[in-house]
């Protein structure tokens, strides 16, 4: 029996789409691409659905991204640009929440939906992140519309590595399982991933990889750099300023590195930094480490500054835990800039050792400063390594790449439905 949808949204009825145009909705509950980046729930996500939105639209489709409505101000429609709209949904307060307490939301999430797409009804829906996930799944079952769905991290890694620290709710793993279950395909970023899927019960015909991508025109070895500090080298880390992104491993890492900075760009803005608890913590790391007047944090970067900041650092760290993907590596590469990045996750697939750069164990402080070490003492080397990042970047990881391969998923998942799902 279908439940009741409630009263559908007030909109005009869409115009029919040109033979072979997809309208696509890409689901993304917490992540907008509207966010500014650097914040503890906004990084890649944000970045990869924005991305993937625009690149979609280049190929001629018409996208829809569907995130929370988290502030009561901004219209409940925004064209972002040309060929992509994002929808704000109102579940839950028209506020901030983190992340790990949105499930509580996504019935209504799921709701407001299925109401939507009664007039307005998608040719297939991409959910991002496990909670946009159910919220989906709910919706495209009234209707039945093909699913897709990118996990963006799983919460079986991050149990295994944060274990008490972990606050993902105990829905989390049995919800990502029946996604991967009840969806028509997963499209994953990296073979690590896949590989854990497997391990979860995901039967491997049901996966597609896919990596994430970068903008190879934004992110490139040419244009402004930003300003240096007073010392001869400078290692950037970018990114959420969470633990598990390691930038205590850097830190530490910088003793064994003099006349070095260490720039750690990321996490509330600036004017908030001495009230967050995660800078805090780091610069007391820098103080036992004695290296408190080489450590520098800029707080949130806009989008605009991130290019002329990679470029301005001879080496970028990643030294995180765990990384699902891992967009910064693509985008230092981009920009000709050799990556030191521990040895894991997606990373694992766009850092090449010796190629583009180094891979450390992680949370290894020594091996970080001697992979480090290493290229600052050999320029020729460090160019080698941004030269083939460069080269990487552009044959492997450019968005128009990474939109025709996750349309060719599309396409093959709607080949596959018993009858036509289009409405236009």
């Amino acid at each position: 029996m279908t439940p009741s949808l409630g009263p559908v949204p007030t909109r005009p009825p869409a115009a029919p789409l040109a033979p072979g145009v997809l309208a696509i909705a890409l689901v993304s509950e917490h992540a907008s691409p509207l966010a500014e980046l650097g914040g503890a729930d906004a990084g890649g996500q944000n970045v990869h659905v924005a991305c993937l939105a625009g690149a979609l639209a280049d190929r001629g489709h018409r996208v829809t991204v569907y995130t929370r409505r988290d502030a009561p101000d901004p219209p409940s429609r925004v064209r972002l640009r040309e060929g992509v709209e994002v929808h704000h949904v109102p579940a839950g307060p028209a506020e901030p929440l983190p992340k790990d307490v949105l499930h509580a939301h996504m019935d209504e999430f799921g709701r407001y939906l299925a109401r939507g797409w009664r007039t307005r009804t998608p040719d297939v829906v991409h959910s991002h992140y496990w909670m946009s996930g159910l919220a989906a799944l709910r919706a495209t079952r009234v209707h039945g519309l093909p699913l897709l769905h990118t996990y963006h991290a799983l919460g079986t890694v991050k149990r295994r590595h944060q274990r008490l620290a972990d606050t993902s709710p105990p829905e989390r793993i049995p919800g990502e399982i029946e996604i991967g279950l009840g969806c028509d395909r997963v499209v994953a970023t990296c073979r690590d991933e896949a590989a854990e899927l497997a391990r979860m019960g995901i039967p491997p015909h049901r996966v597609a990889i896919v990596p994430c991508g970068v903008d190879p025109d934004r992110f490139t070895p040419k244009g402004s750099v930003a300003p240096r500090g007073p010392h001869p080298h400078r290692l950037l880390q970018l990114g959420r300023l969470v633990p598990r992104k390691g930038a205590a491993v850097a830190v530490r890492a910088l003793a064994r590195l003099p006349g070095t900075e260490l720039v750690v760009a990321g996490g509330p803005p600036a004017d908030r930094l001495d009230t967050d608890p995660e800078v805090r913590r780091l610069r007391d790391v820098a103080r036992d480490a004695g290296v408190a007047d080489r450590v520098r944090f800029t707080g949130a970067v806009p989008c605009e500054e991130v290019p002329p900041l990679l470029r301005s650092a001879d080496v970028v760290v990643c030294p995180a835990d765990y990384e699902p993907f891992g967009i910064v590596p693509l985008e230092a590469m981009a920009c000709g800039v050799p990556v030191v990045a521990s040895a894991v996750g997606g990373q694992l697939d766009t850092v090449t050792d010796p190629g583009t750069g180094r891979l450390v164990p992680p949370r290894d402080p020594d091996a970080l400063a001697r992979a480090v070490a290493g290229l600052l003492a050999d320029p020729a080397a460090r160019a080698a390594c941004g030269a083939a990042g460069r080269r990487r970047a552009l044959s492997r990881y450019g968005w128009s790449q990474v939109a025709a391969a996750t349309e060719a998923v599309y396409c093959d998942v709607l080949d596959a439905q018993p009858a036509a799902t289009s409405t236009g």
